[in-house]
């Protein structure tokens, strides 16, 4: 049963799933920001300061549950999604 102080989306009786749909490839922030940089034709304007409390080294999508339950596994390149945000963006 569905527990506010260990909230487990899997455990609820709503009759509704919320997935996370990212990529399950870990990407460093500063890859991001340079192709942000590159796609946009704008450098980024970056204060780089050390690991802040609660920061973690490395994390990615886990995307079990959308592959169990939908069949769908995100697929799309870090250059390629942020290309179209780009241009999206403009």
């Amino acid at each position: 049963s569905w527990s506010g102080e260990q909230p487990d989306p899997a455990s609820s009786a709503a009759p509704w799933r919320v997935y996370n749909v990212g990529n399950n490839n870990s990407v460093e922030v500063a890859r991001v920001v340079a192709l942000l940089e590159s796609e946009l034709g704008k450098p980024a304007i970056k204060e780089l300061v050390p690991m802040q409390a609660g920061d973690v080294p490395e994390t990615c999508a886990d995307v079990d549950d959308l592959m169990r339950d939908v069949g769908f596994r995100p697929s799309t390149p870090i250059e390629e999604g942020v290309r179209r945000f780009a241009e999206w963006y403009r």
